[in-house]
């Protein structure tokens, strides 16, 4: 059975689910992954892409490694218009992933929480971020990003909950998400397609 064919047995899934997305892929250079992520964080997608993109020409439109990146001055990536505090934790994350010794194919073989208690340990990263890394570069099919708030807002409007204080949403979420098991992350990528194409929420 596809992915699809399982959350259409969610009948409240069914009006989000208007066509598949294709398989989820893996991406290398999980350090610069992570470090696109904190970049991008409270930015609109455009200025993201301006920012990273300004952020390859420092390395000659190359992806660096996290080596790299740690030995480029705090002023050059503070010059591209990144705050204080993102040039900190872009290079707290070069800096852990070389201390640490973590490779691509370190990660590829951990299991989601283990890579969400391993990596949130990096000043400046979450578990949602971890967790976006998780459904965008490590291609899981099965994360579920319970503090999401476009995702909250989706559930709330499709389960008709009402009067939820945030812990008891939340309960309710992930009892939910237990059905779409396990592709909860092609859930969320239809809870957030919904999400950006709607106007009343």
């Amino acid at each position: 059975m596809s992915y699809f064919q399982h959350l259409q047995q969610d009948k409240k899934l069914l009006p989000l689910l208007t066509k598949e997305f294709p398989p989820l892929k893996y991406r290398k250079n999980v350090p610069l992954r992570l470090m696109a992520s904190i970049m991008s964080q409270q930015l609109s997608s455009r200025v993201a892409d301006v920012i990273y993109n300004r952020f390859l020409q420092l390395f000659n439109g190359e992806e660096p490694t996290a080596a790299q990146v740690l030995a480029t001055p705090k002023e050059t990536l503070r010059s591209i218009g990144l705050s204080n505090a993102k040039v900190a934790y872009v290079h707290n994350v070069a800096e852990f992933f070389i201390e640490k010794n973590i490779s691509d194919k370190m990660l590829k073989a951990l299991p989601n929480e283990e890579i969400i208690t391993l990596l949130s340990q990096i000043k400046g990263v979450g578990r949602w971020t971890v967790e976006m890394l998780l459904m965008f570069s490590l291609g899981r099919e099965d994360v579920f990003a319970v503090d999401d708030l476009a995702i909250q807002n989706t559930m709330l409007h499709f389960y008709h909950w009402k009067n939820l204080d945030k812990k008891t949403l939340k309960q309710k979420m992930l009892k939910q998400s237990e059905k779409w098991k396990p592709y909860r992350t092609y859930a969320c990528l239809h809870l957030w397609q919904w999400k950006d194409n709607a106007s009343n929420l």
